[in-house]
């Protein structure tokens, strides 16, 4: 799908490119007013309710066209946020999507993308999988040696017409985070190029379907250079792969390059990332066959796409209060900030609180306040000893950029129902239903 000159304009004004910002405290209470204002928008069963501002999602998405030739295919990451009516605002503005799994395929093909516009990849795709994707026609990243040996095997009885990668591992070494890190020595992810250059390069020789290379150094937590890095090395790769093949007599060469994702976002209001516009003039300095057109290139964007332009409102059910913690009970906890919850230190959110009409609480008498969730473990924690103006019950406790892998990594534990789920352009101007709650009857037939 094209996206007209004039629509990429419009939503790269939105956003200065290099511009990192935020939602903030204000513009969400604004639209936290109008929300409850707006009868059936918050209703009383609506204890929690997620929100993405879709206008934002709009200019990030025009930043990112901005910065990159015309031809790149943006898959932006499902696992991101799989919501099919945030997936399809994604497709209307003329960006593909990449899936990590079948499902995650079926749901990129519901958004009614073009086939040629998914990006499937999966470090564990069976026969059946394999098959699915070959039919649909879209461009497949194989993980390992084995899935190019099996692919192969399947082409024998079956037409190729979509377009085929593989993944490498550039083994550069792993950023801040150990578990968001796929680019060290050893990585589950991929065909690792110091132990088996040869055997990849023997492969661009033998299948002449093989056309693409892939890599993605990790998500939160590296570092540009580290990420830069990765790209080079397999951009290196690439290059001597292709003379290889000139040299060896073949009519083709690596046309096709997914230098995957992983920009990092500022959860933190302090924290010091690089902007996307930083990012993609590098890659045009130190690596111009990316923007030349002597490959197609692809990118798989999600959390920087995502997160700063969704957040949740939870309201608060009780306070409890004694002489050392005041500890404030509220609606979302582990199931939708798994993350937070367990891993606290190499993950961060900002809190606010509102009153009953949405209102920003302002003031100097602030307290700390430990927000917890109401799952049924002592680890369902938020934040501890945040501070804030007085909290009540009945008020509404705000957490910031939600938007990336939260409702995606819902936790099914004490079986408690997804919230309704809210999109909205300009503040609230309109809104969206983006997904209703959860029923009780929908949650126990999941359970049979």
């Amino acid at each position: 799908m094209e996206v007209s000159t004039a629509l990429i304009w419009q939503r790269s004004m939105q956003f200065q490119p290099g511009v990192r910002m935020k939602i903030s405290k204000s513009s969400i209470s604004r639209t936290l007013r109008r929300a409850i204002a707006e009868r059936g928008m918050i209703r009383e069963e609506d204890t929690a309710v997620i929100f993405y501002d879709l206008s934002w999602l709009q200019g990030r998405i025009g930043e990112l066209v901005s910065l990159f030739p015309a031809e790149t295919l943006h898959a932006i990451a499902v696992k991101a946020n799989p919501l099919v009516k945030v997936l399809k605002e994604i497709q209307k503005s003329g960006l593909g999507l990449e899936a990590a799994s079948l499902p995650e395929l079926c749901l990129a093909q519901k958004t009614g993308v073009a086939p040629d516009r998914i990006v499937y990849d999966s470090p564990a795709k069976s026969r059946k999988e394999l098959e699915y994707a070959l039919q649909a026609g879209v461009h497949i990243n194989a993980d390992s040696l084995a899935e190019l040996a099996r692919i192969d095997e399947l082409l024998k009885s079956m037409p190729l017409t979509g377009t085929i990668g593989v993944r490498i591992n550039p083994q550069v070494g792993s950023g801040s985070i150990s578990m968001l890190s796929v680019a060290g020595e050893y990585s589950k992810f991929g065909v690792p190029i110091k132990q088996q250059r040869e055997a990849l390069l023997s492969s661009f020789l033998r299948f002449d379907w093989l056309k693409g290379v892939h890599l993605h150094v990790g998500s939160q937590g590296c570092e540009l250079e580290l990420i830069m890095r990765g790209i080079e090395t397999v951009y290196n790769f690439a290059l001597e792969a292709n003379r290889l093949l000139e040299r060896e007599g073949k009519e083709r060469r690596i046309t096709i390059f997914d230098i995957g994702g992983g920009m990092p976002v500022a959860y933190r209001p302090d924290a010091k990332i690089p902007a996307m516009e930083e990012y993609a003039a590098l890659l045009k300095s130190r690596l111009p066959g990316l923007f030349d057109g002597s490959f197609r290139v692809i990118t798989e964007f999600g959390r920087w796409l995502h997160a700063h332009s969704g957040w949740t409102a939870s309201r608060v059910e009780y306070v409890k209060r004694d002489d050392k913690v005041n500890t404030v009970m509220i609606h979302v906890g582990a199931d939708l900030l798994l993350r937070r919850c367990y891993r606290p230190e190499e993950w961060h959110h900002e809190i606010a609180v509102a009153d009953r009409s949405g209102r920003l609480k302002r003031g100097r008498e602030r307290k700390p306040f430990t927000i917890a969730g109401p799952l049924c473990f002592a680890g369902d924690i938020i934040a501890r000893e945040v501070t804030l103006p007085p909290v009540e019950e009945g008020d509404y406790i705000l957490i910031q950029d939600t938007g990336a892998y939260t409702l995606s990594m819902w936790s099914l534990y004490n079986s408690r129902q997804i919230p309704r789920v809210l999109g909205y352009y300009d503040e609230g101007e309109r809104f969206e239903l983006l997904r209703e709650r959860e029923s009780l009857a929908q949650k126990v037939e999941f359970w049979g």
